[in-house]
């Protein structure tokens, strides 16, 4: 068996309680436990980067109606992260592989060979470009709303982990891109970062009134992470036939809000024929090939930004990385530092 150095104990956060308002740290539980050696075909991975994302505090609700598994008290959480093989009983895995595993709110991880996915050295910069919510933004935007050459695109929520890369791809596919943000930090790093050729702050004016000012022709597709007032704007600002691809309720996801009922204005939407489009992305291998093929060849050309926040400071800060993510406090796709 191939190894190298590994520790006897190693951190892991599980779930305390189930959140029945909005997560806290007492929500979390830090543990030591015992890293055990490899059985026959399993391999211990060492991770490096977690990836944490806003779904993991509605996985934490008892109650959760999602298309994946929710966090179950007294056991570790589950998350996708990348790491390094540093012990291998397979022959499908070598100490040193650089792989990709969902079982990431853990230091080391121990499993089956099959149960990581050995990461392609030459599709990416590093191996933390694999943490992205890349795929849902993707779908969303190629095979949901089908952003075409010269459309105008509104992104809700266009500094967060999905938002940051869907209005990139829109800039790619030869849209007009407008994202909506909760400050100016956020919004000059939208425009002159990202290249978003707008951007507005929503808690400033009306949204329909910035909407209308930055697209004065109409929006030809909404990408909504947020809901609440900014979709009942994006349909005042519709344009004839536009495409709506919902994709989150960020607004009414913290604290009980209402954000996740926004009030459709029903005739508006007759008359524009807007077309709601709500999707789920499940991450099938088609899928996550698509975004990765269009990732990494936007990225060589140049055009693509890898829109992230990285948390320093071990396990320890995963779960306060995670409860700052909800308030707002970063931008892009967050990953917590583990080694």
């Amino acid at each position: 068996m191939a190894t190298q150095a590994i520790p006897a104990k190693a951190r892991e956060v599980r779930l305390a309680s189930h959140v029945t308002d909005v997560a806290t740290e007492a929500n979390f539980d830090i543990v030591e436990v015992e890293v055990r050696e490899p059985g026959e075909g399993e391999v211990v991975v060492r991770y490096d980067y977690l990836q944490v994302t806003a779904v993991m505090q509605d996985l934490m609700h008892e109650d959760a109606d999602l298309p994946m598994p929710t966090y179950k008290v007294g056991e570790p959480l589950w998350g996708f992260a990348v790491g390094k093989v540093v012990a291998s009983n397979s022959p499908d895995l070598a100490v040193g592989d650089d792989v990709q595993g969902m079982n990431g709110w853990q230091e080391y991880a121990v499993g089956p060979a099959q149960s990581f996915w050995k990461l392609d050295p030459n599709l990416f910069p590093t191996p933390q470009h694999y943490l992205t919510q890349g795929p849902t933004a993707y779908h969303g935007i190629v095979d949901i709303a089908q952003v075409k050459e010269g459309d105008t695109v509104f992104v809700s929520g266009a500094a967060g982990g999905v938002g940051s890369l869907a209005g990139q791809i829109a800039k790619c596919l030869g849209a007009r891109v407008i994202g909506s943000a909760g400050s100016q930090k956020k919004i000059d790093y939208l425009v002159n970062e990202l290249g978003f050729d707008a951007a507005f702050s929503y808690k400033k004016g009306k949204v329909v009134d910035n909407l209308r000012k930055l697209a004065p022709e109409g929006i030809d597709v909404f990408f909504d992470v947020v809901g609440g007032e900014q979709f009942e704007a994006a349909i005042q600002a519709a344009a004839q036939d536009a495409r709506f691809a919902l994709c989150g309720a960020l607004s009414g996801q913290a604290g009980n809000g209402d954000g996740a009922f926004p009030r459709l204005d029903i005739m508006h939407a007759i008359v524009r024929q807007i077309q709601i489009r709500p999707f789920a992305t499940y991450h099938t291998p088609e899928q996550i090939w698509a975004w990765q093929q269009s990732f990494s060849k936007w990225l060589k050309e140049g055009k693509f930004v890898f829109p992230h926040t990285v948390v320093n400071g071990g396990m320890k800060k995963a779960p306060a990385a995670l409860l700052n993510l909800l308030r707002g406090k970063h931008s892009g796709n967050v990953l917590v530092k583990l080694t």
